[in-house]
């Protein structure tokens, strides 16, 4: 018997907004003064680095659990369980639920509660909580349902990320063009063949880099009282580039299998950029050149949707909805994300 993953769901919202609409955006400097360039300069040149041409926002009549109930009710139906079986509900997400025109986080009850409710479970034996773990942590409620399940306390779980990044993002800051929201969801199960999680590894460090993302005021020096995601980004890419790929190596050492035996890697959609470059040095560990095609990317079209952005990507991949990109019985995945903590893990997986 093996715990592995036997369905999945996503949502991803319909309104679509696409750089363009950034044009008329006051963007500031952290100190409040004007950039020298233009708006089409400044977005062009966010566009060359990330790799996000459009992003989705959430309907306003939706939160964050809202669009979890979404996607779970996809993954329940995928894999064909019932619902009332379920041991855990892990819900990973960062930010709660902020609705529409608010900035206040609201997570009593949790998130993990809300989904359960809006499934209508019955079950008691059930028990939902959240997990707050950046962007990594659809990977690592993956981890911990992994545990739950060889341990024998648990039989079925479901594994949720969410975000509505869209809502705790500031207009001033051109960073803002990098997030969106989203949802993902999936069923860890024990099966004879239904997958195989082979081996995991998870890091935080916080010497020096806990506060690479953070809670700050806006770069709009008139507002005060409300803040927002703020990051640094060129230590967050000099991290996540230290990092990852030893992390992802050791992983896939652990696991026994051989990196020509690797056929797609599903990594968090943070940076088109930093994506590649973390991919690249994780095949010069190995000295060779990363093959074409290895890593599907979504990053163009959903933007950063954060801990989303795994599980709605493995969704697509399994729904035929990425061009190219199929995943068939027996093939090995790496995931991987990096994210606040500041957080890093991998799992190697064979499908």
């Amino acid at each position: 018997m093996s715990v592995g993953i036997t369905g999945t769901g996503s949502y991803v919202p319909s309104k679509v907004i696409v750089n363009k609409d950034f044009e008329n955006h006051e963007f500031l400097n952290s100190d409040g003064s004007r950039f020298k360039y233009d708006n089409p300069v400044i977005i062009e040149k966010f566009r060359a680095i990330t790799g996000i041409a459009e992003r989705r926002y959430v309907e306003p009549t939706l939160n964050t659990s809202d669009i979890a109930f979404l996607a779970s009710e996809k993954a329940i139906a995928d894999a064909g369980i019932d619902k009332e079986e379920l041991d855990y509900i892990i819900f990973a997400h960062n930010f709660g639920d902020v609705s529409h025109g608010q900035s206040q986080s609201d997570v009593l009850p949790s998130l993990a509660t809300r989904v359960k409710h809006h499934l209508r479970i019955k079950n008691s034996k059930c028990i939902a909580y959240d997990l707050l773990f950046g962007c990594p942590g659809w990977i690592e409620g993956v981890i911990q349902a992994n545990a739950f399940i060889k341990s024998g306390i648990a039989k079925k779980c479901l594994v949720i990320g969410a975000e509505t990044l869209s809502r705790i993002v500031d207009p001033f800051d051109r960073d803002s063009m990098i997030y969106s929201d989203g949802a993902g969801a999936t069923i860890i199960e024990q099966k004879k063949d239904g997958g195989e999680i082979l081996s995991h590894s998870s890091a935080t460090y916080t010497y020096e880099e806990a506060y690479f993302l953070f809670y700050g005021k806006s770069y709009n020096p008139t507002e005060k009282g409300t803040k927002y995601i703020k990051m640094y980004g060129r230590k967050i890419y000099e991290f996540a580039v230290t990092y990852v790929p030893g992390a992802m190596a050791a992983c896939l050492d652990e696991s026994g299998v051989s990196i020509n035996d690797v056929k797609k890697i599903i990594i968090h959609q943070a940076n088109e950029k930093m994506d590649e470059a973390i991919v690249k040095r994780f095949y010069g560990l190995y000295k060779m050149e990363n093959p074409m095609g290895i890593m599907p990317m979504n990053i163009k079209k959903l933007g950063n949707s954060s801990v989303a952005t795994v599980p709605t990507l493995l969704d697509m991949i399994r729904k035929g909805k990425m061009a190219n990109h199929q995943l068939k019985k027996g093939d090995v995945v790496i995931f991987a994300s990096v994210g606040a903590g500041m957080n890093v893990n991998a799992i190697v997986y064979r499908v």
